[in-house]
């Protein structure tokens, strides 16, 4: 007979299910079960934030493939924990998050650093429970996370009551921590259905997203993309699924998206879309989004076939075992008039690109940088102009590779999810691509990182904007700039080395791209500040509410619409 708390069940639960590493903050409310984490082999990364806890969670989750965990107490605790448990759910990450709450007797008096955890959470998880008591955590526990990974992945909360905690159980024998993967019945006519279409086509395009990432179906997608001479497309959350060099790719499409992808995919007569949710930011004016394509449609997620595009075949499944099946049947096919239409396009419509002898151009630098590290560096962004002009630029050759927040749009992510992916891949080189407001917003685990002292570069461009709104106030609203210039301009470097980091700022440096490199290629953090000016634009812009087509292009002044 094992005789525990609940804090220790749960604790030796993660310990079963191979949680190594906890991100959190403790609170009166989870002290029992820090306490019970005292003697585990888990190792917990103190954080200055609980939202930055659950950011580290995700970065381990989203270059792992793996559920992660992060702790918080109750009241402010669980609250700060919510943006990350929101980011999380709308880019699809496995997260189990564990919150104190206050003891039962307590719940609904308004007691202490109380508040309706399992309320507010309710919308933005897969799942959450409030756990009653202690025996009922040794199927909770289990359960979170089979719900985290199985289907289309998501975080899970899992509020714990003090009381809860150190209540005494007594049972035999420990749960299973572990789960068959959920399968998906798909019929051999529908995929005899969907290689039909593919070899009638004339026109066709791979439209790829996270579900091609994370159901581990890139190579497949290549595969029959070279066979059959099918362009792939990818949504920003795709990206890394296929080698850039590849002819076929056309990088990513939409708001930003290359011209010359944008009018390739208006043209296309077959959409395959696999593990994507025909998000706006890809689809613009989704009713003139591919107006006279077919669409085949693969999702692991049952609610997102026909939700925002009709489907002429509409399979849920994971994108894998589905191509699997498809392979055997996708004949050779050349497509010469098709290829050709693309090259002409990529040639005539390309991303415009900047002198080389623009040092602090955001492409050049983004460039640089590319160069200087290894193939297999993690990339994190905050959300931004940087966001946008990494993700058109950088040479994503691997799956996992780019952590970024795509669905909520988080500023703050990036050096949080740099901070989980260093420590689930320590041989890795991670660049954290930051603005100098989104670093603001979680600046505090810059003493997360000196105390952890991981190989993470945070490449800092500064333009003293909120740079995306000011370019959206001066293309769309008359020039009307209000409350997106920052009046105080910190010293960026002087503020990273305060908290033990070691700092540059470029604008200083005699040979800035030698500086560059000698930073890059130490293994200890650093913070580089980098100056950009604000007049930079990322271009093309799909403006609010027209087609992909009808894109905002890099021409000189006064700028005009391409059509």
């Amino acid at each position: 007979m094992i005789k525990l708390s609940g804090a220790e069940i749960i604790i030796q639960l993660l310990e079963k299910r191979g949680i190594e590493i906890i991100a959190g903050i403790p609170g009166g409310a989870n002290l029992p079960l820090y306490n019970a984490l005292y003697k585990s082999k888990i190792k917990h990364v103190l954080v200055r934030h609980e939202q930055a806890g659950g950011f580290i969670a995700q970065g381990m989750a989203r270059t792992s493939g793996k559920t992660a965990v992060c702790f918080a107490t109750s009241g402010p605790g669980a609250t700060n924990v919510i943006t990350a448990i929101a980011d999380a759910k709308l880019d699809s990450i496995p997260v189990v998050c564990i919150t104190g709450q206050v003891s039962t007797a307590l719940i609904g008096t308004d007691a202490f650093q109380e508040i309706d955890t399992y309320g507010l959470t309710l919308p933005i998880t897969k799942h959450n429970y409030l756990v009653s008591k202690a025996s009922d955590l040794l199927h909770i526990i289990p359960e979170a996370f089979r719900i985290a990974e199985s289907g289309r992945p998501g975080p899970v909360v899992v509020d714990v009551p003090k009381d809860v905690q150190n209540q005494i159980v007594e049972f035999e024998a420990w749960p299973s921590m572990f789960f068959e993967p959920q399968s998906y019945e798909v019929h051999d006519e529908h995929i005899m259905k969907m290689a039909e279409m593919i070899h009638a086509a004339q026109r066709p395009i791979l439209y790829i997203g996270g579900g091609v990432v994370y159901g581990n179906a890139c190579e497949l997608v290549a595969r029959i993309a070279q066979i059959n001479s099918i362009p792939i497309t990818s949504t920003l959350m795709g990206l890394g699924a296929i080698d850039p060099n590849n002819e076929l790719f056309i990088g990513m499409l939409g708001m930003h998206g290359a011209p010359y992808t944008n009018y390739l995919i208006s043209q296309t007569d077959l959409l395959i879309a696999l593990g994507v949710r025909f998000d706006d930011r890809a689809t613009g004016n989704l009713k003139q989004f591919c107006p006279n394509a077919n669409v085949i449609h693969v999702d692991i997620d049952k609610s997102e076939i026909n939700k925002l595009k009709t489907s002429h075949l509409g399979l849920i499944s994971d994108v894998k075992p589905i191509l699997e099946k498809l392979l055997p049947l996708i004949e050779q096919n050349q497509r010469i008039e098709w290829i050709e239409n693309l090259r002409n396009l990529r040639k005539s419509f390309p991303l415009s690109l900047p002198n080389h002898e623009d040092v602090f151009h955001p492409f050049n630098l983004i460039r640089t940088v590319a160069n200087l590290v290894p193939a297999n560096t993690i990339i994190t962004t905050d959300v931004g102009q940087h966001q946008m002009w990494v993700a058109q630029i950088y040479p994503f050759s691997s799956p996992r590779s780019l952590l970024t927040s795509g669905g909520l749009g988080t500023m703050g992510f990036g050096l949080p999810a740099a901070i989980g992916a260093a420590l689930a891949q320590p041989d890795k080189t991670v660049i954290c691509f930051s603005g100098d407001g989104s670093i603001l917003m979680n600046i505090q685990e810059l003493a997360t990182l000196a105390d952890l002292r991981l190989n993470v570069k945070i490449i800092l461009m500064n333009n003293k904007h909120l740079g995306l709104v000011r370019q959206q106030q001066e293309l769309f609203y008359n020039q009307n700039f209000i409350a997106s210039k920052f009046i105080t301009d910190p010293d960026f470097a002087a503020i990273g080395r305060a908290f033990g980091i070691k700092s540059i700022d470029l604008q200083y440096a005699k040979d800035p791209i030698g500086y560059l490199n000698r930073a890059l290629s130490d293994k200890s953090p650093w913070l580089i500040n980098v100056p950009i000016q604000s007049e930079h634009n990322v271009l093309p812009m799909v403006p609010p509410g027209a087609p992909n087509h009808e894109m905002i292009v890099q021409t000189p002044k006064p700028m005009r619409m391409v059509y």
